[in-house]
């Protein structure tokens, strides 16, 4: 029997059986007519037919929609029964503000049952999830498990199947550090890096440079190496396609699934996948994989840094809204979800010596939070304030904050290659602000420690280069906390009385009488006069305990002073300087007021 026939018959049921109670309206067979029928609504062909021309195509667009207009004027039901269809349609329009108005429709709406919920999923496109998934509170019942994985081969491990997806991809032309990390996990097996190491090394900037041990899952330690070696590759987008083309995408979903309650193994992960998605001709394959399911259930995870990298993902791969590409270690703290309110300007986060994009902007620690009983809510503690209280008193400022790896000696540093100078990490942070649009809004900047010394060289070398000069332009304030403007103690212990053995470069730049040091603190001076960039400057008072018995300054009154802008004692250690101890606390309320000042006139506009 043909759709048309089939209708027809349907139709003449409804208008020849003997009336019944308006409760029981033949929705039966109405249900069966748009069953059958979706199709055309959605994409206007007949199932199983091919298109044959625009004016085919034309005439059954309007068959579909004789269909539902008969409907709607003939039988008395609930709209949403039949605007699932409509709202799928109108979610593939050829009109951007259409299809963006009906996905806002399809998340908002809470009366859905399960089989419309199904419906929805089955039927939208790449670009309609990945629009539900970056919608606030949408239902997760939006999106359909992953697809099976395959079977790993036999005899074969997941480990094993990790290492020959790193053996496969290419080994030239890498920087040394990739090299290293990649020879060091196809070398050496599980049992032995457990007994060189007697713990796991720690990747992702979380401030140390070893992790004790992962307790319940000691058998990650060569999936982590690995799963370095492989994030530093996905930064390489021919290395992205070999990846995707050895089948990474499921063997990385299935370790993503195994190791549940290993966040340090989830977050490599996802960093790969939101690597991977800088990649637009990747999308498609990143959706069909399954990763926008599991991406919008961690979207809406209690644990900022999960939600966070997972909402780097997905803002990666919606290039329907988002404009700019977030490279590994910049993270959009605020509005992590698709938003219809106006964002006016920008606040950058920029961490110190052995900080994180997260935890270094955390609530000072207090007993009853760090016992585990605090929830993340949002006035009382947080974990990342920039996050909750921020975003909550400015709505209209995107929030960034920008991980990178430090170390304070390159004995246990994470790559034993590796020598950064603030010169070389200020140029790289720099391409990655610019690359997520830094610099297209009025932006302030705030610093911890050595991040105030990044800061300083990346507006300097943003000066010099023309490409780079709306950063400049729409630079208006900056805020430092305890920033050794010239030189710290800290340096000067580790290399004097060798506190610290092979202090690593970081810590020797910041030197009393680095001669690197004192140009940046000269040419800056004049350049933010030059500019009137506004300014507020913080420093400690008490003392850092550094090891298990030193106690010392890190920052000094003298070194914190910028030479422009006030400078506020506050009578707290180094590590806790940037760390509020509640929202009605002083250092959050100034830094708040001074956010508010600085950005208003922008913020009024």
């Amino acid at each position: 029997m043909s759709l048309a026939a089939y209708c027809v018959t349907c139709c003449r049921r409804i208008g020849t059986s003997t009336p019944l109670p308006k409760s029981r309206t033949y929705w039966r067979e109405i249900r069966n007519i748009i069953k059958f029928t979706g199709s055309l609504i959605l994409g206007n062909h007949l199932p199983g037919k091919k298109r044959t021309s625009q004016s085919s195509e034309k005439s059954v667009d309007n068959f579909s929609q004789d269909i539902m207009q008969s409907i709607y004027c003939t039988v008395d039901v609930d709209d949403h029964e039949c605007c699932v269809w409509l709202l799928l349609r109108k979610s593939r329009s050829r009109d951007r503000v259409a299809r963006l108005q009906a996905v806002q429709e399809l998340a908002q709406s809470r009366h859905w049952h399960d089989y419309q919920y199904r419906i929805i999923a089955q039927a939208s496109d790449s670009r309609t999830l990945i629009g539900l998934a970056r919608s606030k509170d949408s239902d997760l019942r939006f999106f359909l498990p992953p697809p099976p994985l395959p079977s790993l081969k036999e005899d074969s491990s997941i480990e094993e199947e990790l290492r020959h997806l790193l053996a496969s991809l290419p080994q030239t032309g890498l920087d040394e550090c990739i090299r290293y990390f990649t020879s060091l996990a196809l070398s050496e097996s599980s049992q032995s890096l457990a007994a060189q190491k007697g713990g796991l090394w720690c990747f992702g900037g979380n401030g140390l440079p070893y992790a004790e041990s992962f307790g319940e899952v000691p058998s990650a330690t060569v999936e982590m190496f690995c799963l370095e070696a492989i994030v530093k590759h996905s930064e390489i987008s021919t290395h992205c396609d070999q990846i995707e083309a050895n089948g990474g995408l499921q063997l990385l979903q299935r370790l993503y699934q195994v190791y549940k309650d290993c966040p340090k193994i989830q977050r490599s992960i996802m960093r790969i996948i939101g690597n991977m998605a800088l990649n637009d001709h990747l999308h498609s394959t990143i959706v069909r994989s399954g990763w926008v399911s599991l991406m919008a259930e961690a979207m809406q995870s209690q644990h900022i840094m999960e939600a966070s990298h997972a909402a780097r993902i997905l803002a990666n791969l919606d290039r329907e809204t988002v404009q700019e590409k977030y490279c590994d270690g910049v993270y959009v703290l605020h509005p992590q979800y698709r938003t219809s309110e106006p964002i006016k300007a920008d606040v950058l986060f920029i961490h110190g010596l052995l900080g994180a994009a997260f935890r270094t902007w955390r609530q000072q620690d207090c007993d009853q939070a760090s016992a585990g009983k605090a929830p993340e809510d949002g006035d009382w503690y947080t974990t990342c304030w920039p996050k909750t209280w921020l975003a909550r008193d400015c709505p209209a400022l995107r929030i960034i904050s920008v991980e990178y790896d430090t170390s304070l000696s390159d004995w246990r540093a994470r790559c034993p290659m590796e020598r950064k100078s603030i010169a070389f990490r200020s140029d790289e942070l720099l391409r990655k602000l610019r690359a997520a649009g830094v610099g297209d809004r009025p932006t302030i900047w705030v610093s911890h420690s050595m991040g105030g010394l990044l800061v300083k060289k990346m507006l300097l070398e943003a000066s010099k280069k023309p490409e780079m000069s709306p950063v400049i332009n729409n630079t208006r304030g900056i805020i430092f906390y305890s920033v050794p403007h010239r030189g710290s103690q800290l340096a000067e212990y580790s290399v004097n009385a060798r506190y610290l053995l092979f202090p690593s470069l970081e810590v020797k730049e910041l030197s009393k009488d680095s001669p690197a040091l004192k140009i940046l603190q000269d040419d800056f001076l004049v350049f933010a006069k030059d500019k009137n960039f506004q300014v507020l400057n913080f420093v400690e008072t008490l003392p850092t305990t550094v090891g298990s018995m030193l106690k010392l300054h890190v920052v000094s009154v003298e070194s914190a002073d910028l030479g422009i802008g006030d400078l506020i004692p506050v009578d707290v250690n180094h590590l806790n300087i940037c760390k509020p101890k509640k929202k009605d606390a002083f250092l959050y309320q100034r830094t708040l007021q001074f956010i508010r000042e600085t950005l208003a006139k922008d913020l009024e506009n």
